[in-house]
């Protein structure tokens, strides 16, 4: 298309997913096994193509989730990680593609659809791997999703959208201890996240342990924002 003095590029417009959740004791992440061209058999991210240009982003991002993965975004914490758009980053054409981070308790096994050969699971320490090939410039956006993850619990709630709907106070600082990989003093832990109002809800009732008095149970109050932070070890 021209516009007198310019032309108008032709750049396709993509949505990517990039799922993490904690499970077995590790933070993983949500992969298909490409099905087609380029990169066919390979490792990448869920995701696609915007079907028309009629379609909302988010719509997209949603429709692609369900349709390589059989999962919805109705019990996902989704926002959007960032663009990406190197000239080269798909041997196609020109894509730029908007990456989609989601955050969930344990997922269910996920069901391989669309243009998608297999729909797996993995650590994310076994996928940043430098033997582990992905398709595209996924293994970038994986790392960024990984780093967004750790600084967002710095200083948000969003810990607690990696647990279940209740919660003991060992479950969560496990999450905290996963996804940041290092050992947290559990009374300090315990401060601190009690310290913030509105982080967590006890619920009144409690949960037998194998050791020790009953475990209280919480679920995720309102609050949005840890102040004072939460800082890991670097």
């Amino acid at each position: 298309m021209t516009d007198d003095a310019w032309t108008i590029p032709e750049v396709a417009v993509a949505v990517d997913l990039a799922v993490l959740t904690v499970h077995d004791g590790a933070l993983q992440i949500m992969l298909v096994r490409r099905g087609i061209p380029p990169f066919e058999g390979m490792l990448a991210l869920p995701g696609g193509f915007l079907a028309s240009t009629a379609e909302d982003l988010d719509a997209a991002a949603a429709r692609e989730l369900t349709e390589e993965t059989g999962l919805g975004t109705e019990d996902l914490h989704l926002e959007q990680l960032g663009t990406y758009g190197a000239p080269d980053r798909d041997p196609r054409r020109r894509v730029v593609t908007v990456c989609y981070l989601a955050f969930s308790p344990d997922l269910p096994t996920p069901t391989a659809g669309g243009d998608a050969r297999e729909a797996i699971l993995l650590p994310v320490d076994e996928v940043l791997d430098h033997r582990t090939a992905v398709a595209f410039d996924h293994k970038k956006i994986i790392s960024d999703a990984v780093e967004r993850a750790r600084s967002k619990l710095e200083y948000t709630t969003l810990g607690a959208a990696f647990c279940p709907p209740e919660f003991t106070m060992t479950d969560l600082r496990q999450v905290y201890e996963i996804v940041w990989g290092t050992s947290l003093d559990p009374r300090n832990f315990h401060r601190k996240i009690t310290g913030v109002t509105g982080f967590l809800v006890p619920t009144g009732e409690r949960v037998s342990r194998q050791v020790g008095r009953p475990a209280a149970l919480y679920r995720r109050g309102d609050a949005t924002v840890l102040h004072p932070a939460m800082l890991r070890n670097r």
